[in-house]
């Protein structure tokens, strides 16, 4: 289905064409100035230059031959040479049953799917989940739920930190409290325990205590080395232990990431890609990409038009050991064999850039992905306090996810139960599914590479430009549905008519940009668009449903007309909160 905007596009080329300009010129945009129309074209300045005569002249032209149009109620020209725009009501209601009648809205779907790899979550494993972790989860769920709306094959991996000096840290105070544990005989030939011998909590204990002991004992910090490179090695008993940490840890990160209503297909990590590093270093070697500088090896990626200094990629340090240099172009590899991706996108801290430049440089100099596959980087700012540092706790730690989680949780059951709108057994399910999208829609709303305040009151509020306000508008529209079934009457029935009032129409208008906020939206990598559409669409409805007494209306065909607009409605604000990664309650 074409986007209006679009067909609107069509009747002005026809008329730019017969009046003999270029079509070109025949563009349109939402207008700037909704008191004096809904739509504008300014392409008579733009073609004034061209064909050497008064902008005014050639917009009159222009809507001379549109006066008779199907889709336009009204269109005049304005000096000095704009052409103001309104839609007629009986195309705009036809477009919307359109639109109701579609299973996608009237999103079509791309010709030519791609297969996209977005890499988003990236906890380090053996450690809680914290704020830190909160917008890269967030955001990149928003990007691979809006990518498969549009009929793409994306593919989302955690991409877990599982390899590093962390593990060794691990093995080494697991050793000295519990020696006697058959992991650290190397002699021990028989079946490893199918049991951890530890919790996740005693886990997320043991690594801080053994980091900080590595900082202060240079021989623990050694043993550590040499155990995180025994484990790379193959060593039987630390691959067990592994293999244990990454059972206990994993489970605990599915069960916090539910909770986030974030989800990956893959659940890979550093780990993973290690058996492909002997052959990507050598074939970096023999291709003459790499070179051995100061006892490492790096690769150059500098390029002629970069206006500041881009280092050498390494790929190995001196002593021979890998990083995350390393580790990440061996993903690359590895997505490439397993998937031939058209698209790679990582959802990563903005502070990143550098190494993301270098890496993405690199795999393409060395022609380590098609010459077609695309590499993203997706930066996204800090989540601050109201002191504009970034969030802690009220003691100054850094806080865990499962924390903030319950803290807004809590924030909104209070309100609920104040309203008294919800029976108290459902309350609690209803205060997640709020909570979940004060915090989603806080942190979504803000373009992603911006820093950005978290203020639980603010997020919390049922007004403003919140997730509570919209899914208290969603829940307004069941309601309003489920009062009319209640009277025998079926919301299926009957289609939308053309507006008999001004906030009527604003609200027709506003559902009718559904499918032209999509595409860009995942295109651009933004899921701050959708937010910022359906806080238009959520004020255009109630707007509309303040100044009209939907249920008390005599006129039975005009009160079917609201009703399937209501349904149109409170389908594409589901839709897109679906997309952000949330969900309404019943009630609230």
């Amino acid at each position: 289905m074409k986007r209006i905007i679009e067909q609107i596009e069509a009747e002005l080329k026809k008329a730019f064409t017969e009046a003999g300009y270029d079509e070109k010129f025949a563009k349109a945009t939402v207008s700037n100035r909704p008191d004096l129309c809904e739509y504008q074209c300014n392409g008579a300045m733009a073609a004034a230059k061209t064909y050497k005569k008064a902008p005014i002249m050639i917009a009159n032209d222009v809507v001379e031959r549109l006066q008779d149009s199907e889709v336009f109620e009204a269109i005049e020209a304005v000096n000095p040479g704009f052409i103001n725009i309104k839609i007629k009501k009986e195309y705009l209601a036809g477009y919307l049953n359109e639109m109701l009648a579609d299973d996608k809205l009237s999103v079509e779907e791309a010709k030519e799917p791609k297969t996209i790899v977005i890499d988003y979550g990236g906890p380090n494993v053996a450690k809680p989940l914290h704020v830190g972790h909160l917008r890269s989860a967030i955001i990149g769920e928003s990007i691979k739920r809006m990518g498969r709306f549009l009929g793409h094959k994306v593919i989302g991996d955690v991409h877990l930190g599982d390899w590093g000096l962390q593990m060794g840290l691990i093995i080494t105070e697991l050793s000295k409290r519990q020696p006697d544990l058959v992991y650290f005989d190397e002699n021990y030939e028989g079946e490893y325990p199918k049991e951890a011998p530890f919790t996740v909590s005693e886990l997320e204990e043991i690594y801080p205590t053994a980091s900080g002991k590595s900082k202060e004992d240079e021989a623990y910090k050694s043993e550590a080395l040499e155990a995180t490179l025994q484990l790379q090695q193959g060593r039987r008993g630390y691959r067990a232990l592994w293999q244990h940490i990454m059972e206990v840890s994993v489970a605990d990160l599915k069960k916090n990431y539910a909770k986030l209503k974030v989800d990956f297909d893959l659940w890979k990590g550093e780990a993973d890609a290690d058996a492909y590093i002997p052959d990507m270093v050598q074939y970096l070697k023999d291709n003459g990409y790499a070179y051995v500088d100061q006892g490492a090896l790096v690769v150059d990626v500098k390029e002629e038009t970069d206006t500041k200094e881009i280092p050498p990629c390494m790929i190995l340090k001196s002593d021979g050991a890998s990083l995350y240099n390393t580790t990440d172009l061996a993903t690359i590899v590895q997505r490439m064999e397993d998937f031939h991706p058209d698209e790679i996108i990582y959802v990563v801290d903005k502070r990143q850039e550098l190494h993301f430049v270098q890496v993405f440089r690199c795999a393409k100099k060395a022609k380590m992905v098609d010459q077609g596959t695309k590499l993203s980087f997706v930066g996204f700012g800090t989540m601050n306090g109201k002191d504009g540092k970034p969030f802690k706790t009220r003691e100054g730690g850094v806080m865990r996810l499962e924390r903030l989680i319950a803290e807004i949780n809590e924030e909104m059951y209070k309100k609920i139960v104040e309203n008294r709108s919800v029976k108290d057994e459902n309350a609690e399910h209803t205060a997640q599914l709020v909570g979940l999208s004060a915090i989603k829609y806080g942190d979504l709303s803000n373009q992603a590479s911006k820093d950005y305040i978290f203020d639980i009151d603010r997020f919390t509020s049922f007004e403003g430009n919140t997730g509570p306000y919209i899914l208290y508008t969603i829940v307004r529209i069941k309601s309003i549905l489920s009062r009319y079934a209640e009277e025998g009457k079926n919301p299926e029935e009957g289609s939308i008519h053309g507006a008999v009032s001004e906030s009527e129409k604003a609200l027709m208008l506003e559902l009718s940009r559904f499918n032209s906020i999509i595409e860009p939206a995942f295109e651009e990598k933004a899921p701050h668009r959708i937010c910022s559409y359906i806080y238009d669409l959520a004020n255009a409805f109630n707007s509309f449903y303040h100044n009209t007494r939907i249920l008390a209306e005599e006129d039975n065909e005009k009160q079917k007309s609201w009703i399937r607009l209501l349904m149109l409605t409170e389908k594409v604000l589901e839709t897109c909160i679906d997309l952000l990664g949330f969900d309404a309650p019943e009630r609230m």
